[in-house]
């Protein structure tokens, strides 16, 4: 068995640091870099692509709601075409940065609270799957696993691949607990550890309102921002590891 770890990193902005990135791009296989919405500015993508770049760790672009003082985790009022057009300036960003870099960028991730929607609101899905078509369709889409991201990125003729989250907990309906209600998070790394090698062993996934959920996934997110992040990164991998599990990009490089 494989498995992909990504992680969302590339979060800073000017002299403010977010999490290790250099730490975490030395566990993880794929990168998913903020490009100047919720996060991110050009020397801080540059800085992030390149460490990328020099450990072979595959790169996604991290669009974003433009809020980076709630740092993308509230919705913004925006018509479907503004949903469009943002994703691609910021896809667009990261692009223009990585050719500096020389490295591609393979996949799209949404972040935060614009995921979310699109998670659960086919027409965000499809405006931000609009975007990622219409700049290159061989870009590939890393989606919340069991929502409508997934099935629009299918419809939309583009290559999808399905995360779950270590540190998140999940709703029956598949969607992730939101921030502000109990269950939320997963702050201890022996116990984040120990859900993902039962998902990995059942395919099911413990939710905090009824009976475990099937799931698929070829990626896992650990969380480059949260207190502790690279503890349970090192912890995650190790026992994923110790399972016999071989971490790998899910683009297979």
């Amino acid at each position: 068995m494989r498995i992909d770890l990504n992680s969302d990193l590339g979060e800073g902005f000017g002299p403010w640091d977010m999490g290790d990135d250099a730490q975490i791009l030395s566990i993880v296989t794929s990168a998913n870099i903020a490009c100047g919405g919720h996060a991110g500015d050009p020397e801080t993508m540059f800085r992030t692509l390149s460490l990328a770049h020099d450990k072979g760790v595959s790169v996604g672009a991290h669009p974003g709601y433009a809020d980076p003082i709630g740092f993308g985790r509230r919705v913004i009022p925006m018509s479907l075409d503004e949903i469009t057009r943002m994703c691609a300036a910021q896809i667009g960003a990261l692009q223009g940065v990585a050719a500096l870099v020389g490295v591609p960028v393979a996949y799209v991730k949404p972040h935060g609270a614009l995921a979310n929607l699109a998670a659960r609101d086919r027409t965000v899905a499809d405006a931000i799957m609009a975007a990622v078509h219409r700049i290159d369709p061989n870009m590939a889409v890393l989606a919340i696993s069991g929502t409508q991201t997934e099935q629009a990125a299918r419809a939309a003729g583009l290559s999808v691949y399905s995360e779950i989250f270590a540190d998140r907990g999940y709703l029956s309906s598949g969607q992730l607990v939101p921030r502000d209600q109990p269950g939320a998070m997963i702050h201890d790394a022996g116990e984040a550890a120990a859900r993902l090698v039962s998902f990995l062993e059942t395919g099911r996934m413990p939710v905090v309102d009824g009976d475990p959920i099937e799931l698929a996934a070829q990626s896992i997110c650990v969380h480059g921002d949260s207190p502790g992040a690279l503890a349970m990164a090192l912890e995650i991998r190790d026992r994923l590891m110790a399972q016999g599990v071989q971490i790998a990009s899910f683009l297979g490089n």
